[in-house]
């Protein structure tokens, strides 16, 4: 009986949830069928330029021009006063979940992670939910566009590049299968607890052990993986080799996550033998051997900045100063943070960034352009420049505060997209309510 109660409420539970996700989705923008200019605005360009008064001419999806001198040089236009206003390029969430994933509570609605080990086979951009709840709350910040990524096992999968405002999955992407992604094997750091809980039950030299025994399992996965994709056209087709074929040609990139100096240097080092460079995200003592990194021209993702750090005699702040030390060593830096509903306040880990001595126009670069040239999109997309996708938003404010933050326009290949979402709807139907219960 008390088994039985725990399930209708458990079901309860999940029904609420899911009327709660009921409102009506966003209807994706149409095409832009008029050239549009917005004059008078601040620029952010995302490499770096600022630009005052600057003008923006866009038409049929793409940038025209960009000007500094607050002229437009066509007549037959739309014209936006932005004046007194910011305009930022999309941002561009990184290694998320989002879309693959709605209601954490309930299973049926997850679908990043697959069962075993070595799953490079497994392609995010099919599972890619665009009927999602989530991309509309994280428009209204200004991230316009997402890594979807699956999770999970030593490797997990492809990622694809996907814009956040499209009918269905062929529509929104902009590059797909853009980078497998693995994790370094490592044993866990096991740090004692209170009374003697949470110390390891077997001794350092058995995690040792296992440690290598992954590391020697993945190189084995990788050897037969490129001696299958340097065999010609194979009898049996090898679905997991297959999917390599990409990684080992330079066509799609390699992510590896791995945190500590010693695992950072190991992962480089083996992707090296296949003749890969590798992002290595996470990254949390990567401020140790900076030299190395640079030698070896390996971008860097940084997760969570909003964390404790990593080890118990680190500095406190170390985790808010990473990426302003590595990117003003010279090397580029991506931030990103994990989940999906953590998207929208991607923006704010970069102004933390600009608290701890990154400057602001480098900090945007963090979640823009550096975002956009490791996912290969850079020709398209990631910063304000005469060719790209229209894909920018206008604010208020400074973008990277979340004071001022408050976008009030945004386009996503030209398209004048929706910035309703189901926070504004919820905050509207109870702000009616009490309103409507004081009359």
């Amino acid at each position: 009986m008390y088994t039985n109660l725990k399930y209708l409420l458990s079901l309860a539970l999940s029904a609420s949830s899911l009327m709660c996700f009921a409102q009506a989705n966003i209807s994706p923008a149409k095409k832009q069928s008029k050239t549009i200019a917005i004059t008078g605005a601040t620029i952010h360009v995302g490499n770096g330029t600022v630009i005052e008064n600057g003008t923006i001419l866009f038409g049929s999806g793409k940038i025209i021009s960009v000007r500094a001198d607050g002229q437009v040089p066509q007549d037959d236009v739309v014209r936006i006063n932005a004046s007194g206003k910011h305009i930022y390029p999309g941002f561009i969430a990184a290694t998320t979940n989002l879309g693959l994933t709605e209601i954490e509570a309930v299973k049926a609605t997850l679908d990043f992670q697959e069962i075993g080990d070595f799953n490079s086979h497994i392609r995010s951009i099919v599972a890619y939910n665009t009927d999602s709840k989530v991309p509309a709350t994280l428009r209204s910040n200004g991230i316009l566009m997402a890594q979807t990524t699956p999770q999970g096992g030593v490797i997990a999968g492809s990622s694809s590049v996907v814009q956040l405002d499209a009918w269905n999955w062929e529509d929104a992407a902009l590059r797909i299968d853009d980078a497998m992604h693995m994790t370094w094997p490592v044993t866990p750091r096991v740090r004692p607890g209170f009374g003697g809980f949470g110390r390891p039950t077997v001794s350092p030299e058995v995690l040792a052990e296992r440690t290598q025994a992954a590391i020697n399992q993945l190189s084995s996965f990788f050897a037969e993986a490129k001696a299958y994709t340097e065999m010609g056209k194979p009898e049996t087709i090898n679905t997991r080799f297959e999917a390599m074929r990409k990684v080992f040609s330079g066509q799609e990139r390699l992510f590896i996550t791995a945190d500590s100096q010693k695992d950072i240097v190991a992962a480089v080092n083996f992707a090296k033998k296949f003749g890969i460079t590798p992002v290595i995200a996470g990254a949390d003592e990567a401020y140790l051997i900076i030299d190395f990194l640079k030698e070896n021209n390996i971008s860097l993702l940084i997760k969570q900045p909003h964390a404790l750090p990593g080890n118990n005699d680190d500095d406190v702040n170390m985790p808010y100063k990473n990426a302003a030390v590595l990117a003003n060593a010279g090397l580029n830096v991506v931030l990103s943070i994990d989940g999906y509903w953590q998207q929208r306040n991607l923006p704010f880990m970069a102004g933390t960034a600009t608290a701890w001595g990154l400057d602001k126009e480098k900090a945007l670069s963090t979640i823009t352009l550096n975002a956009a040239k490791v996912m290969g999109v850079d020709k398209t997309t990631g910063s304000i420049e005469a060719g790209k996708d229209a894909t920018f938003f206008v604010s208020a404010g400074d973008a990277l505060d979340m004071r001022t933050n408050k976008v009030e326009q945004a386009f996503i290949q030209g398209r004048d997209i929706n910035l309703d979402n189901l926070h504004k709807q919820l905050d509207k139907k109870f702000s009616d309510k009490y309103i409507a219960d004081k009359k």
